[in-house]
């Protein structure tokens, strides 16, 4: 049995194993922990709220957003 680190991102590393030849018996596999989110964080959207604009229903399609309006 020969022992390989394989490093890289999740499809690259399954591209290096699924590589491989013979029977892959046991892995180890490193999990990066995505940071847990600060107090500021969510409060950023708390801050913005006076500077947000409240408006009704806008249409956002595609046709609206690239249809010449009048004086444009």
């Amino acid at each position: 049995m020969n022992a390989r680190v394989l490093t890289g991102s999740k499809k690259e590393i399954a591209e290096q194993l699924a590589g491989l030849s013979g029977d892959v018996l046991e892995a180890i596999v490193f999990v990066e922990e995505l940071p847990e989110p600060r107090a500021t964080d969510h409060n950023l959207f708390a801050e913005m709220e006076p500077f947000t604009v409240r408006q009704g229903h806008t249409d956002d399609s595609r046709a609206a957003i690239y249809q010449q309006r009048e004086g444009e």
